[in-house]
């Protein structure tokens, strides 16, 4: 891992040297079908955009200095997920995969793995796990999306691999400087882009990592057949807007430390969740394993009324169902089917000043 400290290395990875007249934020490039030398294609220059595009591979590049393994863009968190599922298993495999963790990819494994005779088991974020015997992949997510449980990675990947299992962690929660999922042992790091990693809530985006030639060997020619590709533009968004992460989560982090022992002692809020406080059930290895804490806080208020009367109280909360942005937001997850109380909200905070924060929410919570 580089020496150079966060902010640098989110402002200069992936970019190419720059000569006189560059700009300093190189692309996006448009193009789909490039033109081609007079003999024919040549490996390694593009042909056509689906296959590669200059945009996407500053991006990429980029990812993979911060995650430390080879990287493959996706257009949504989503497109990255079923990558990994659709390239690692086949009929007759087992699955196991989070069941605090995010509600879609239990539904896309319900909806389309199952139906081709892939076998799904389900394990909380927190254990404890059944045995990976037998186990084709196990999909991690830590913290978890919505529950905020933490998995010790380094330790579950080691029993997997004893039994011959893959890993895979999803690391949007996180992202890649709170965390390095292949530091700890696992085989794949899969995240949502959308959310923290690009934070301007203005693009779809996913991607994995892995330092295994053969998996990223799969998932790009499954990318490519199937046509997953990012648009240039939302690539560029993206390589854009990872360069202040490091100063968003920042202030991300010191809101939700700040707003978690605000909302624990508050008497309408119960069941704060938040790895870095030290009453929380994830603190020791969340801190154990963790760069820094998200800016994620699960609580939950009396019933849905009482969630919708604080949204409509608030003057700097918006309801929205995504997170990691610079605005603060809030979402009640049970509308969603998650497996939450319906006074569940997953709170994710902006980069609004704190001390504004917590007074609009003392004003909101009282009305």
């Amino acid at each position: 891992m580089s020496t150079l400290g966060d902010s640098t290395r989110c402002v200069h990875a992936g970019v190419p040297a720059l000569s006189p007249g560059d700009p300093l934020q190189p692309g996006p490039v448009f193009a789909a079908p490039y033109a081609l030398p007079p003999d024919g294609y040549e490996p390694g220059v593009d042909g056509y955009g689906r296959g590669d595009n200059p945009t996407r591979r500053v991006l990429e590049a980029a990812i993979a200095d911060l995650e430390g393994g080879d990287t493959l863009a996706f257009p949504s968190g989503q497109a990255a997920v079923s990558a990994v599922l659709m390239t690692v298993l086949r009929p007759g495999d087992t699955v196991m995969l989070p069941a605090d963790g995010y509600y879609n990819v239990r539904t896309f494994a319900s909806s389309f793995l199952t139906s081709s005779g892939i076998s799904v088991v389900e394990a909380p974020t927190a254990g404890p796990y059944p045995s990976f015997d037998g186990v084709r992949l196990v999909l991690l997510e830590s913290p978890a999306n919505p529950s905020l449980d933490v998995v010790d990675i380094a330790e579950v990947s080691a029993a997997a691999h004893a039994a011959g299992t893959l890993v895979a962690v999803d690391n949007t929660a996180a992202t890649p400087l709170g965390q390095r999922p292949l530091d700890l042992g696992a085989d794949i790091s899969v995240a949502s882009g959308t959310k923290a990693l690009s934070g301007h809530s203005d693009l779809l985006l996913g991607y994995v990592s892995t330092r295994s030639a053969a998996l990223y060997e799969a998932m790009a020619s499954w990318r490519t057949l199937g046509g997953a590709i990012p648009s240039p533009f939302d690539a560029w968004l993206a390589r854009r807007s990872l360069s202040t992460l490091d100063l968003r989560l920042r202030q991300q982090t010191a809101n939700a430390r700040a707003l978690a022992t605000f909302l624990r002692e508050h008497p309408a809020v119960t069941g704060v969740r938040w790895p870095g406080l030290p009453t929380d059930p994830s603190y020791a290895v969340a801190t154990r394993q963790m760069r820094r804490i998200p800016g994620i806080i699960g609580f939950t208020l009396p019933s849905a009324a009482a969630v919708a009367d604080f949204l409509r109280a608030s003057t700097l909360v918006t309801a929205a169902t995504s997170f990691g942005g610079l605005h603060t937001t809030a979402d009640r997850r049970e509308q969603w089917g998650d497996r939450t109380a319906p006074g569940f909200v997953r709170l994710s905070c902006g980069i609004e000043d704190t001390d504004d924060l917590l007074a609009d929410f003392t004003s909101a919570l009282s009305a």
